[in-house]
């Protein structure tokens, strides 16, 4: 039951941002069902401050992307889907970054 409405709520959402509250699960329910429904998988992650950490999940075949963003706790939650993803050479930036 709780699989099958996550699954109705990750319907619902796509190319919007998460309006509160967000969609959250544990972090293998919510990869498990991003790759299951979707085809996506992790490209890109990155661990906040605050000890969060930031996922990019994405299928390049279709376009489709998620970022979900996961608590120490082990619960993550989605924060923004969208479609047209597509990998860039990373680029150098010129000048002082500061």
């Amino acid at each position: 039951m709780e699989r099958t409405l996550f699954a109705f709520t990750l319907a619902l959402l796509p190319g919007a941002v998460m309006a509160e509250p967000r969609p959250c699960a544990p972090h293998d329910t919510i990869a498990g069902a991003l790759s299951d429904q979707y085809g996506e998988s992790a490209h890109a992650m990155g661990l906040a401050e605050d000890s969060t950490v930031m996922e990019l999940y994405a299928a390049p075949q279709t376009g489709t992307w998620t970022l979900t963003v996961t608590m120490p706790n082990g619960v993550t939650c989605l924060v923004a889907t969208g479609k047209n993803f597509e990998t860039i050479q990373p680029t150098q930036v010129k000048g002082d970054p500061a």
